[in-house]
């Protein structure tokens, strides 16, 4: 089992190599030069510990005069499942309804991260799905007036999704997943 700061090392490799390497996401690199992405690692898969966990970072993403958005990180939730990319969807389903629930629809929002990532009209090899293959599941919990005003001031942000999936058809099959397995400190 690895250590907690492995796996934040590992996504961090991550985020600054595919995520903000690839410039998948525009408004990830001031995040992340100033400090204000935090990284929490659950390392308990059971699905209300996760949830549980998400709704406290959400309240410390409150509270929080550093941070402005979260990875919530949970490496081992599925691990060894056949089908543990459609247990996290339904994860991601019961995330967005708890978020409904506890008040913060509106103000967070989530985007989906997970090493099988596949999107629904995709082929399980096509590279665009590596615009959201991650080294571990993850939710990354995103301030909607953050991203409102990141999005106000980029222009054609529309095009981002079918840019990134243009571009990692682009690089290939093979250069996607070698860019997420180098994220790893010991593959």
């Amino acid at each position: 089992m690895k250590s907690k700061e492995t796996i934040i090392e590992e996504t961090m490799n991550w985020v600054n190599r595919v995520v903000i390497g690839l410039n998948f996401c525009p408004f990830a690199a001031p995040v992340v030069t100033h400090n204000q992405l935090n990284i929490r690692v659950i390392t308990d898969s059971g699905v209300a510990v996760i949830l549980e966990e998400m709704i406290e970072e959400c309240a410390f993403l409150d509270s929080s005069e550093q941070y402005e958005t979260s990875l919530v990180v949970f490496p081992d939730f599925g691990e060894g499942e056949e089908n543990s990319f459609d247990a996290y969807l339904d994860l991601v389903e019961m995330a967005d309804r708890l978020l409904d629930e506890q008040g913060y629809r509106g103000i967070y929002q989530i985007a989906t991260f997970h090493p099988d990532y596949c999107f629904a009209e995709a082929e399980y090899d096509d590279p665009a799905n590596y615009t959201n293959r991650s080294p571990y599941p993850m939710f990354h919990i995103i301030p909607e007036a953050s991203l409102a005003e990141a999005i106000a001031s980029y222009p054609n942000v529309e095009k981002i999704p079918e840019n990134n999936m243009k571009l990692a058809r682009e690089k290939g099959l093979a250069s996607m997943e070698a860019l997420r397995k180098g994220c790893f400190v010991h593959p």
